[in-house]
């Protein structure tokens, strides 16, 4: 059995799977692009030893800061331990969609064309808008350049009807926006507090620039108040909205892409939560045999 647990950052993936591991005696796999690199921890909310609960798991902290590691990489990976692990419970966790789509469907990768257009005669937002005409639910940020012209350049690398090539339930955690917003930001003061300034800095001391920490949510903004180009005040709340928008982004893609059973998260009594859906699990299960 493979359970995927889905849904924006702050509303309880991770304990939520650990609690499913247990319960099904199952293996974890990371599902999210920046905790597969090893000491970005605070900024990705990453699990801890503890927290594990003696729980395996897999495809965390498993390159470099300044190694590369794309969504074709996380595909053979992913795919290589779903089929070690076949005798075994699965529970996905995370939430990079993409990564998940590429493990779990008929996900091919398309070479870039030999595109002869020059696009830095184009804005973000020109290139951006033209990126949406072709893909309406682009996942893709405004402001990756990078991300915007390869997609330009190639033809769509995802096939018309995803193909599922494991069997699989996927579970969305989910809250309203205004309490996620606020679960957001407090969460964001709690990783200031725990170290994360601390832990961006080794990085920027030692003039690691990889796309990582270029791109990743709390590490860029930081960077931007190393190079004195923001206050520490105008920086954290770069880091409040850029994670606000991320979820925004989340949504759109798990909704669009992806088959989610979602659940409202009870954070006063998250045993409610838990008890709901391993009632879906069960049900859904048996609607199976």
């Amino acid at each position: 059995m493979i359970i995927c647990i889905v849904g924006p950052t702050g509303v309880g993936k991770t304990k939520m799977s650990v609690e499913l591991a247990k319960k099904y005696n199952a293996i974890i796999i990371n599902c999210d692009a920046m905790q597969v690199y090893k000491d970005l921890n605070i900024g990705t909310a990453k699990i801890t030893e503890e927290e594990k609960e003696g729980i395996p798991h897999f495809l965390f902290d498993i390159k470099n800061i300044n190694e590369e590691y794309s969504v074709f990489d996380y595909q053979k990976d992913a795919r290589k331990l779903i089929e070690e692990n076949k005798n075994k419970n699965i529970i996905f966790v995370g939430g990079t969609g993409l990564y998940l789509k590429a493990a779990l469907y008929d996900y091919r990768f398309a070479e870039e064309e030999n595109s002869t257009e020059d696009y830095s005669k184009f804005t973000n937002e020109e290139l951006y808008q033209m990126v949406l005409k072709k893909e309406p639910n682009t996942d893709i940020h405004p402001n990756n350049r990078v991300r915007l012209e390869r997609c330009l350049k190639k033809e769509k690398a995802d096939i018309p009807e995803p193909v599922k090539l494991y069997d699989h339930i996927i579970i969305g955690l989910t809250t309203n926006r205004e309490i996620l917003y606020e679960r957001i930001n407090k969460r964001v003061d709690e990783m200031v507090k725990t170290g994360l300034i601390e832990e961006v800095k080794k990085f920027y001391n030692k003039k690691i620039n990889t796309k990582p920490l270029t791109s990743g949510i709390g590490y860029k903004e930081l960077y931007e108040y190393f190079d004195n180009k923001v206050s520490l005040e105008e920086a954290i709340e770069k880091i409040k909205q850029n994670s606000r928008h991320y979820a925004k982004r989340q949504y759109t893609f798990f909704n669009n892409q992806l088959n989610v059973n979602w659940f409202n998260v009870d954070f006063k009594n998250f045993a409610n939560t838990i008890k709901e859906v391993e009632n879906f699990i069960k049900e859904s299960k048996n609607d199976r045999n």
